[in-house]
């Protein structure tokens, strides 16, 4: 299994490096960056902003400053926000952690909510409980998220049964641990109802698709037939085999998990990654940019190779093959 792991590392370290290059490129050849809006300032003289330039080493040729900041970026030393001006370590921080309380939280509920519901939906196939979850998961994948966003923004407005922006209440230090988490659920209320609602809808058709397919398997017929309790059949073996899908999907929601909720966070004033990363690129913060995507490309490793992870553990035929290509190399 370890060498498993190794092999699976070493396969994606050319992936983060491409990724995070092609980005460089990209940022680095658009036309102005953040000295160029210090060129309008006429406080600002043309020799300070060199000066600045060199400090940062975005004077140099481009391969020199990308080689530069890959060395940095693999110790995590990930340079300086122009924008907030402090350290583009510290201000990840203070994101990262917002962003993650809301993406877990929704990758939970969702799966929570999506797993049964989809393995109802598909037991129970053709009849009236099926048709109302499979209308309840087309409501989910015809709406945008954004203009659910939109709407859930409106309510609260209109309302004030949620608060909008901010992570959590004044008083929040003196309340006790239940009422902290409490809070912060009620101020993630509205992003994470939409997360939730987006994420619910395509899980809840994949699962229900493979369970039907499942179902109508000769070992699940021959199962029944032996006098196996449905229940039993469907949920020790029909849903086991039909795993595989399922922890792939896991392994995409984890590298999902930064840029997933960009969209909503803008909308509803999270304070998290998606905000970020979006003020960022409108000032042209390319520390910021780079680090958002340095970090985002980190989480896509490590969803792959957690999927992998799981899907080796639930299906050792998966292993099998892996020494067989070895041997007939």
């Amino acid at each position: 299994m370890l060498k498993y792991v190794l092999k699976r590392l070493l396969q994606m370290v050319p992936l983060v490096i491409g990724m995070t290059f092609i980005s460089f490129l990209i940022i680095k050849l658009a036309p102005g960056d953040y000295f160029s809006q210090l060129e309008l300032n006429p406080s600002i003289s043309r020799e300070t902003i060199e000066e600045l330039k060199k400090l940062y080493g975005l004077d140099q040729n481009l391969l020199v400053q990308y080689f530069k900041w890959l060395v940095n970026a693999l110790q995590f030393k990930l340079g300086y926000s122009f924008a907030y001006h402090k350290p583009v370590i510290s201000l990840i921080k203070e994101r990262l952690v917002n962003t993650l309380e809301l993406t877990l939280t929704s990758f939970i509920f969702s799966w929570l909510i999506a797993v049964p519901l989809g393995i109802v939906a598909g037991v129970y196939r053709g009849k009236l409980l099926d048709r109302l979850i499979t209308f309840f998961s087309l409501f989910g994948i015809s709406v945008p998220n954004f203009f659910l966003a939109f709407i859930f923004m409106y309510f609260a407005a209109k309302t004030g049964l949620f608060p909008i922006g901010g992570v959590v209440s004044q008083n929040y230090q003196s309340l006790s641990l239940a009422g902290k988490v409490l809070d912060r659920l009620w101020h993630m209320a509205v992003p994470l109802s939409v997360l939730v609602i987006g994420s619910i809808a395509g899980l809840l058709r994949l699962v229900r698709s493979v369970i039907i397919d499942e179902l109508q398997k000769d070992y699940v017929k021959v199962a029944v037939a032996k006098g196996l309790p449905y229940k039993t059949v469907v949920l020790k073996h029909a849903f086991r085999n039909a795993l595989n899908p399922f922890l792939t999907l896991i392994g995409f929601d984890i590298a999902g998990l930064l840029s997933g909720a960009a969209l909503v966070e803008i909308i509803t004033a999270w304070p998290g990654m998606g905000r970020l990363m979006f003020e960022a690129v409108m000032s042209q913060d390319i520390f910021v940019v780079m680090a958002s995507l340095y970090i985002g490309g980190i989480m896509l490793v490590l969803g792959n190779l957690i999927a992998d992870l799981l899907i080796a553990i639930n299906d050792p035929r998966v292993r099998e093959r892996e020494v067989e290509g070895k041997i007939a190399k």
